[in-house]
């Protein structure tokens, strides 16, 4: 039994090993081309550069940034000439980077707040007042959560038309921030099982002292669930941080209100400058991951308290 008992925790372990390595490799692979010094597509075929330093890093931020308007032929870094044989257009990296940096940082943190508002507040609901058609609202909220959010961007397309032109325009902000978090309340289900733990003699006692649904929420509820609150938090600021799909219709062909993922895409896409831009699409990969993986390191004990504490009940 000893024998047997060593040799299945030996092959699980290899069985994770493995897992764990082809879950870093890529990982590994996009730092170490990120504070490589070559940038070409021939570079980027070996894993490890042949020289490292920040060459990337300080290009992303300050070197100009060329993309094509028409004819690919010739050199990335001719400038146009006045005969419009060959047709560049040319943006200030350094502004334009960083611009979309802000957006998205503007986007992310305004999602986050709203969204963790209207899941907690929508799940304390669930969790506590008993009304008629709560069960069907928290089954349909459950069957429409199994769609993804992209299935909806044609009907919002439409709807954003009819309102206001806002495709494009400064506007996009603001509405990438509505989008992400109109449907927040749909993901009541673990905040409501963390909710559902806590003792509603809580709710009772404050309410004998006097006290509204909301203050109990707020003064109440809410500092007895740190853990749900970071967990919400961190997960709707992850959503907008790395998202594409819904920033990339919105912004439409505007580069200024390009979020971080929309700019990275377009600085690929191009194939003529694929190996050109290549080790500045690492490095801006490299800085888009140290911020939530600071709110991880830092968060964490929240966050797996969150998940573990949610999952009591439903």
């Amino acid at each position: 039994m000893k024998a047997r008992r060593i040799t299945g925790d030996i092959v699980i372990y290899v069985i994770l090993t493995v897992m764990a390595v082809v879950w870093l490799l890529p990982i590994v692979w996009l730092v170490l081309q990120a504070f490589g010094n070559s940038g070409t597509a021939a570079e980027s075929m070996r894993f490890i550069p042949s020289s490292f330093g920040f060459e990337n890093f300080i290009g992303l931020f300050t070197n100009e940034i060329w993309t094509v308007s028409g004819s690919s032929a010739g050199n990335p870094h001719f400038v146009p000439d006045q005969n419009g044989f060959t047709f560049f257009l040319k943006t200030d990296g350094g502004q334009f980077v960083l611009g979309s940096f802000l957006n998205t940082l503007i986007v992310a943190l305004c999602t986050m707040i709203v969204s963790t508002l209207l899941t907690l507040m929508t799940s304390y609901a669930l969790s506590r007042l008993r009304f008629k058609g709560r069960q069907m609202i928290m089954r349909v909220c459950l069957i429409m959560g199994m769609f993804p959010g992209f299935l909806s961007l044609i009907i919002l397309y439409w709807i954003f038309r009819l309102l206001n032109d806002v495709l494009g325009t400064e506007m996009s902000i603001f509405t990438l921030v509505f989008v992400y978090s109109a449907g927040a309340g749909a993901g009541y289900y673990i905040s409501k099982g963390f909710f559902d733990t806590i003792s509603r003699q809580v709710d009772e006692a404050a309410m004998i002292d006097g006290a509204s649904r909301f203050q109990i929420f707020y003064k109440i509820i809410l500092p007895l669930s740190k853990p749900i609150v970071v967990y919400t938090a961190l997960t709707s600021f992850m959503g907008p941080w790395g998202e594409y799909i819904t920033a990339s219709f919105l912004a439409g062909t505007n580069r200024q209100m390009y979020t971080v993922a929309v700019q990275l895409y377009t600085m690929i896409t191009t194939q003529e400058f694929s190996s050109l831009y290549w080790g500045w699409f690492c490095a801006a990969a490299v800085v888009i991951a140290i911020p939530v993986s600071i709110l991880f390191i830092f968060m964490q004990k929240y966050y797996v308290s969150g998940v573990t504490g949610g999952a009591v009940k439903g």
